[in-house]
């Protein structure tokens, strides 16, 4: 007898479609028309920095990809359609790094090592691992787009960061209350374990590829993995809490809820 996959009974999945839907509006276009502020000590690492995570974010393939990935994406029709829009925002990630790639004079690129290794990953060990690879993937990235907005004048590179960091906070409130409707709380300790070792893999893969870039602007590694922490942290906190729950009264999300609710997301330069 075929098992039943048990539904999301807690996930406000009409919710997500709803923030998924508006957080589509009132994006401002990056300027990339504005002056080139790059320092050129910095540009060729911070280009190819651009390139691998526009391969990462969209540009490579952009669904679920693990052998079992049915077993998630097609619990519900609602699912379904929440996945789509979620990878749907990382493929618009993957165009505004293009355009800033563009901006910067290269072409993309079609594989990296790094990009290899979070593929095969992603594939090989299970539609929940790898929900958690994307999960904690979510997190560093968004501590290397808040560094590097930090550390950067350019007019258009900000205008990048700060969308991708906006997307990026609904997609972790979205992967919170999804893992709170698992039962997933911080006091699993062997759960929540593994949880920090898979974030702190994840990155020091991210900083072996992209510390030069960082570090080339002005940010140090101490200052990455201490974001990091900060934002994983937060994150296991936030489960702890009873799971939201969206009444049908809220009407259409608000995009600008998402990233202020979401642990750690920064929202001003310093």
């Amino acid at each position: 007898m075929k098992r039943k996959n048990k539904p999301h009974a807690k996930l406000d999945t009409r919710y997500w479609v709803l923030a998924f839907a508006q957080n589509k509006l009132n994006r401002p276009e990056p300027d990339w028309d504005a002056p080139l502020q790059i320092p050129d000590k910095v540009r060729s690492h911070l280009t190819q920095s651009i390139l691998e995570f526009q391969l990462g974010d969209g540009g490579g393939p952009a669904s679920l990809i693990a052998f079992n990935a049915s077993r998630f994406r097609e619990e519900t029709p609602e699912i379904r359609e929440v996945v789509d829009l979620w990878f749907d925002e990382e493929k618009e990630h993957s165009r505004l790094l293009g355009e800033m790639a563009k901006r910067l004079g290269a072409a993309p690129i079609s594989g990296h090592w790094s990009f290899s290794l979070f593929c095969l990953f992603r594939r090989c060990l299970g539609v929940g691992f790898e929900l958690q690879i994307l999960t904690v993937t979510e997190l560093v990235s968004t501590s290397y787009y808040t560094l590097l907005r930090k550390y950067t004048n350019d007019p258009a590179l900000l205008g990048v960061c700060s969308l991708i960091l906006r997307d990026e906070g609904g997609h972790l409130r979205f992967q919170n209350d999804r893992l709170a409707a698992r039962g997933r709380r911080s006091s699993q300790r062997i759960w929540a374990a593994q949880f920090w070792v898979c974030a702190l893999f994840a990155g020091t893969v991210l900083w072996i590829s992209h510390g030069r870039c960082i570090r080339g602007l002005g940010g140090s590694t101490r200052e990455f993995y201490a974001n990091i922490k900060s934002q994983v942290s937060k994150f296991l906190q936030k489960l702890d809490c009873k799971p939201q729950e969206h009444s049908a009264s809220e009407g259409q999300a608000n995009p600008s809820d998402l990233s202020a609710k979401t642990p750690s997301i920064e929202t001003s330069r310093h």
